[in-house]
């Protein structure tokens, strides 16, 4: 007995490859918005990394420090420098901790305390200045190409998220961002040591009157912050690399991440990188021409609400 087959219309045909096409742009769309998302949470916990040293020095400290993007800079190239002399990825970035944290606190002891009592236009000039030294410093100890920092071995692999794989060394920046911004909000919130440094601020003759040192407080504060930077540019150096004018390149975007965020203001710097992270991630990969453009609307937005009244938690 033979057996009938009906061959498909040429109408059901086109259906069918229009399906599988929109199935096809419909997973790809899914895919890209997976990577993207978490490109962006990557990049918004390296930004949030060196806005918090930044916020500490600038809303605690009321010190606007335009070096901070040197002392990231400068954390980057010591880890390579230590990583090629031991070959060990965790002690270069400890070692680059230390060194910009001794670098911070030196030049806040020798140099910027005596700034304090200033207006904030010397201290703009006093930390650009600086700037400008250690870059030269840089080009001098390291070059001018660009230096790049392998992965460690240890998180070297991928990882398999909702049919994306994406570089375990990149989740393990996400968790530093929140660590790092659960345990420093802790210290400055909910610690004596917190508690001196922000009423050293607001009053530092009556701390001093209790008998702290009020300038040790300063110095620690700053040294913690410059310590940060370090660890934020030994841990974007496997991303980033280092290069002279690296320091500006990430001071400008952490100024309006700090800017959105409120000034000392920990909890506004986290989210405030989130927002700008995903702006400028999203923006790049969607509109390239205007990626500057939207995040500069950003900071323009949330400098307008505060001039319509909204106060900044710190404010409070």
């Amino acid at each position: 007995m033979a057996r009938c087959t009906t061959a498909p219309s040429p109408a059901s045909t086109r259906c069918a490859i229009q399906a599988n096409k929109a199935a096809g742009q419909g997973g790809r769309v899914i895919e890209f918005a997976e990577i993207q998302t978490l490109n962006a949470l990557v990049y918004s916990m390296l930004l949030f990394i060196l806005a918090l040293g930044l916020s500490l020095t600038f809303g605690l400290l009321r010190v606007v420090n335009l070096a901070h993007g040197s002392f990231f800079m400068f954390g980057a190239y010591i880890s390579i420098s230590v990583w090629n002399a031991t070959g060990s990825f965790w002690l270069a970035v400890l070692a680059s901790a230390v060194l910009v944290g001794v670098l911070g606190a030196a030049l806040e002891r020798l140099w910027l305390r005596h700034f304090y009592m200033r207006g904030d236009l010397d201290q703009v000039i006093l930390t650009f200045g600086f700037a400008l030294v250690l870059i030269d410093l840089a080009k001098m100890l390291w070059g001018k190409n660009i230096l790049s920092l392998p992965t460690p071995v240890l998180l070297s692999g991928s990882v398999e998220i909702a049919d994306t794989s994406f570089p375990e060394y990149r989740l393990f920046l996400i968790g530093v961002g929140v660590v790092l911004f659960l345990g420093t909000w802790i210290a400055i919130e909910r610690t004596q040591l917190g508690a001196l440094i922000r009423a050293a601020v607001s009053d530092r003759h009556m701390v001093g009157g209790l008998g702290f040192d009020v300038f040790g407080l300063f110095t620690l504060t700053f040294g913690f912050g410059a310590l940060l930077a370090g660890v934020g540019g030994a841990l974007a150096a496997p991303l980033l690399g280092a290069y002279p004018g690296l320091d500006f390149d990430v001071l400008i975007t952490t100024l309006i991440v700090v800017v959105v965020g409120g000034l000392g203001n920990i909890t506004g710097a986290f989210w405030s990188s989130l927002l700008i992270g995903f702006c400028e991630t999203f923006g790049k990969a969607l509109i390239p021409q205007l990626a500057s453009f939207i995040i500069f609307t950003v900071m323009a937005l949330a400098l307008l609400v505060r001039s319509l009244g909204v106060p900044d938690e710190d404010a409070e």
